[in-house]
């Protein structure tokens, strides 16, 4: 297909389309959580739409939201969101070489729809780099239902956070639904390493004001994750040394 094609007709954006589905009403169940913890913090019905379509993150929003309604210094929420958004970084990296040629706006453009998801089934869709634009399609396919979910659900739970009783519990449907999410991700020996790794610190850490513990889970995860990758990037050189011995 030509550049000039619409990336929705590119039979990749199918695809990224029909795997996000999968796990659209997960998103959806976490994203009405959001919507309805963001209006009962106080914050307003247009400001909550506006933080959701803007942040587009739900971790860091919900990371963020409770240090907010307590009057946590600014300083902790924004090294909190920041430290819950760190592994984009990783994502960033991994994605260089799929997007390199891309323009700079293109690049920003694609940033703002990227979710853990997507990274994770764009990676396990293309190990290597096949075609930027079967790349543009697929993450398009993708982030378009993720955000729809999200979007739509999140602005329906700020609508509807004061006819819902705080009896439902849909807080602890929420976190069922992201707990679903999160399972789906853990694909390899690493990533379940680092998940529990994540859990322990954050068990250990609960004691921490402002839910710091949040911020020590993240990053005894991400010093978990780096340290496998280079032993796993260093083992092959040795291997590679001890047979040319």
């Amino acid at each position: 297909m030509t550049t000039s094609t619409p990336l929705w007709r590119h039979p990749e954006f199918a695809v990224g389309a029909r795997e996000t589905r999968d796990v659209s009403l997960g998103i959806g169940a976490w994203g009405l959580v959001a919507g309805i913890a963001m209006s009962k913090a106080g914050l307003g019905s247009a400001f909550a739409v506006l933080m959701s379509l803007c942040v587009f993150a739900g971790s860091a929003q919900l990371a963020a939201l409770p240090l907010m309604v307590q009057g946590a210094p600014l300083w902790v929420i924004w090294a909190t969101a920041f430290c819950v958004n760190l592994r984009f970084i990783i994502f960033s990296a991994g994605w260089r070489p799929y997007f390199e040629s891309l323009p700079r706006a293109k690049r920003l453009f694609i940033a703002y729809f990227t979710v853990d998801f997507t990274y994770i089934a764009f990676m396990r869709r293309f190990p290597k780099p096949v075609d930027v634009r079967a790349h543009q399609a697929y993450v398009a396919g993708n982030a378009t239902v993720s955000w729809v979910a999200w979007q739509s659900m999140t602005v329906l739970g700020v609508v509807l956070a004061d006819v819902i009783p705080e009896r439902w519990g849909l807080g602890f449907a929420g976190s069922l639904a992201l707990l679903g999410i999160t399972a789906s991700l853990l694909v390899d020996r690493t990533t379940w390493l680092a998940a529990a790794v994540a859990a322990c610190a954050a068990l250990a850490a609960f004691a921490l004001p402002f839910h710091l513990n949040i911020v020590v889970a993240i990053a005894a995860a991400m010093a978990v994750g780096v340290l496998i990758d280079h032993v796993s990037a260093a083992r092959p050189a040795a291997d590679a040394t001890k047979d040319a011995a």
